[in-house]
């Protein structure tokens, strides 16, 4: 592994901004020791706010790979590198969701990383609240831990709204929770990866953690059309 290679990044901005962001918001770790030491594993939560992304990689021990929109690494100028180089850092996989196949890119990317036996962080409602409740989930977080047999992590950010309200704006100083739950497990449904009942019955599972979790209400519907109806 080079000093640039991803591992060694982590490291670096682990060791850099671990201490700023503990000063700034007092992280309180829950559960922490509910994710496996070693092996595939899904960590799944709910999705506050965009620093959401920023907290979660620097509290775990182990690096968390997840999906990010592959407009935070193509900027341009020494802004643009430099967001390149954090994201990819933590542990953000570029992938242009936007586009007709993003979905099954995006799936394709979580199945490799666990298969890899790595980490894979997903936020199920598929974007940001838009009010601070919890959203219904979507069933790409199903297929992935049917696909792969890894156990799912359910974990809630609790105060991440309030540090960057409206997902915008500096980041205010502000204590935060990240709380994890133990991992649930589905092989009793092992090759129904492409049945849409178990693959909704295993995401509203899921979802029903991350709000116990949470302590968020629930909304029964997604959080990209309680967007669009904004």
């Amino acid at each position: 592994m080079t000093p640039e290679g991803p591992l060694s990044r982590f490291a670096l901005i682990k060791a850099v901004l671990g201490p700023i962001m503990r000063l700034m918001f007092r992280p309180q770790v829950e559960g922490a020791e509910h994710i496996p030491g070693d092996g595939p594993v899904i960590l799944a939560g709910n999705h506050l706010t965009f620093i959401d992304s920023m907290i979660l990689p620097l509290v775990c021990d182990r690096q968390v790979l997840f999906i990010g929109k592959d407009e935070y690494v193509t900027g341009k100028g020494l802004k643009g590198r430099l967001m390149a180089w954090f994201f990819t850092g933590v542990g953000m996989i570029p992938v242009d969701r936007d586009g007709g196949r993003g979905g099954v890119a995006a799936l394709m990317t979580g199945r490799r990383i666990l298969e890899e036996g790595k980490v894979f962080g997903i936020y199920p409602e598929g974007t940001r609240s838009p009010d601070g409740r919890l959203y219904r989930g979507r069933t790409g977080i199903a297929r992935l831990t049917l696909m792969t047999g890894a156990p799912v992590v359910p974990f809630a950010m609790i105060g991440t709204d309030k540090i960057q309200p409206g997902g915008a704006g500096m980041p205010r100083p502000r204590k935060v929770t990240v709380r994890f739950g133990e991992a649930m497990e589905f092989s009793r449904y092992e090759g129904m990866d492409r049945d849409r009942y178990v693959l909704r019955a295993v995401t509203d599972s899921v979802m029903a953690e991350v709000m116990r979790l949470s302590g968020q209400e629930y909304v029964d519907m997604y959080a990209s059309k309680a967007k669009e109806a904004a």
